[in-house]
């Protein structure tokens, strides 16, 4: 996917994707959207092409239908995007053309995480905090605790308990006709209301249940958003320069916990890996080794995952300011300093 050129107002989706599509009418009214991803590596573990047949099929019922149900499309489509297109973005201005040039391709290609991680910069060199929706874009299903069948339509195939969807009613086995008024294609569909839900907000939704259709709502509490995992995307690389100066994290296992006599509520995020170069270097030249536990870390207590580390430091902390960091080495405690960019 490239993104050169792309308009903004129009074609809104997670850019941490690697496969989007839109199925659109020849005015630009948006039927609904597919394409979703939960991990770094497997990018079709919530995808199938049963489930892309399926989405199809209901866009021609869709089609079929318009224009009477225009209303019901019209929160399908985003407010007007702030910049245009991507090359106007502050930090891709003047790195892209609007076209890829034929003779370098390669590296005329604006990649579309680039435009994930240029709108978190916008408020990261103003000093500002990312706001959560721009943190924890696309909030997966699994947050409101449903888990979708890759190979159908928007169908529940798993619901969590204690969850907001479980509170709410839903089963296995529901197709989700419409979520705000909304019809469904897809998990990016569900996505999609998801990623426009307020803070705290009560979501309608329309469910199938064998032959009956009903109504239920779900009542998401505060915080409800960052309860999602972002350490798989690729935009969270740029995250980890600005608040771990490159250092990749991962909560160390309870087996090694055992080892270390860090007991299993504690904090303790081992660092997998340490940047080399550049702005992704800066952990290195403080001291930051492969290896080391970070055991301490202002204003984060308990045990607590690189997600919750990312949120709490871009929150809580602005370009230019410093921390003091606890750090497990070989058994050793250190204190070492870390600049935040």
């Amino acid at each position: 996917m490239q993104a050169n050129g792309l308009d903004l107002s129009l074609f809104q989706f997670d850019f941490d994707l690697t496969f989007a599509a839109f199925f659109l009418n020849a005015d630009k009214t948006i039927y609904g959207r597919f394409g979703t991803r939960s991990d770094q590596k497997d990018a079709m573990r919530e995808m199938s092409m049963e489930g892309f047949a399926k989405a199809l099929e209901g866009a021609l019922q869709i089609h079929s239908r318009f224009p009477s149900n225009r209303k019901t499309l019209a929160g399908k489509r985003g407010p007007t995007s702030r910049y245009r297109v991507p090359e106007l973005f502050p930090s891709l201005k003047g790195r892209f053309a609007a076209k890829l040039s034929k003779q370098q391709p390669a590296r005329s290609c604006m990649h579309c995480h680039m435009v994930g991680a240029a709108m978190r910069k916008v408020y990261r060199s103003s000093r500002k905090p990312i706001p959560e929706d721009v943190l924890f874009p696309w909030p997966l299903p699994s947050v409101v605790g449903l888990r979708l069948d890759p190979k159908q339509m928007a169908t529940v195939k798993e619901v969590a308990r204690g969850s907001a969807a479980e509170r709410a009613g839903l089963r296995s086995g529901d197709q989700l006709l419409s979520l705000s008024g909304q019809p469904l294609l897809s998990i990016a569909d569900v996505q999609w209301v998801l990623h426009r839900t307020r803070a705290t907000d009560r979501v309608s939704a329309r469910v199938r249940r064998g032959t009956r259709e009903l109504d239920v709502e779900l009542a998401l509490k505060p915080g409800w958003r960052s309860g999602g995992d972002i350490s798989w995307r690729t935009t969270t690389w740029d995250l980890r320069r600005m608040a771990t100066g490159g250092l990749v994290l991962e909560d160390l296992a309870d087996a090694q916990r055992l080892k270390t006599k860090l007991g299993t509520r504690n904090l303790a995020l081992l660092v997998k890996h340490v940047g080399q170069y550049g702005e992704h270097a800066v952990a290195k030249r403080a001291g930051f080794q492969k290896g080391d536990i970070i055991v301490e870390v202002p204003g984060l207590r308990g045990r607590s995952s690189e997600t919750d580390y990312l949120a709490r430091i871009l929150a809580s902390k602005m370009r230019g300011d410093s921390m003091m960091i606890g750090v497990l080495r070989r058994g050793r405690r250190l204190e070492l300093r870390l600049r935040l960019q």
